[in-house]
């Protein structure tokens, strides 16, 4: 399993992880397309949106290999603003190459492309997340 390094674990001041630590022994978990309703607390979307940030600023519109980048974060952006890179899919492969669709990712998170630099990722805690 490849290891981003210099990929953010996760969203600065809170729990949601964006990275794993080690390979699970079972084989990958699978990633799956979850439904985003417009009724989502408002951390999820951050989370969404600090993730969509994360993959950006760390490959932009290169393909990237999934590696240990977190499969339930990843099922939120699968099929819309991430999308296989490599025929066939492979959900449940750490092998499997990934690319973000600019445009709809452009569409869902607006933000993110208005200014990158928003997106702190240097640890510090005193950021707008929480």
């Amino acid at each position: 399993m490849l290891k981003h390094r210099g990929f953010p674990g996760r969203l600065p001041g809170t729990d949601y992880h964006f990275t794993i630590r080690r390979a699970n022994k079972e084989g990958p978990t699978k990633i799956i397309r979850r439904e985003r309703y417009k009724d989502r607390a408002p951390a999820d979307r951050r989370a969404d949106a600090g993730f969509m940030a994360a993959l950006w600023n760390h490959f932009g519109e290169e393909p990237f290999e999934r590696g240990n980048l977190d499969a339930g974060r990843l099922s939120w952006l699968i099929g819309r603003e991430v999308v296989a890179a490599a025929e066939p899919f492979d959900p449940a492969s750490y092998d499997q190459l990934l690319q973000i669709d600019v445009k709809r990712a452009q569409a869902s998170f607006p933000e993110v492309f208005a200014d990158p630099e928003a997106f702190s990722w240097d640890g510090d805690e005193e950021d707008d997340w929480a």
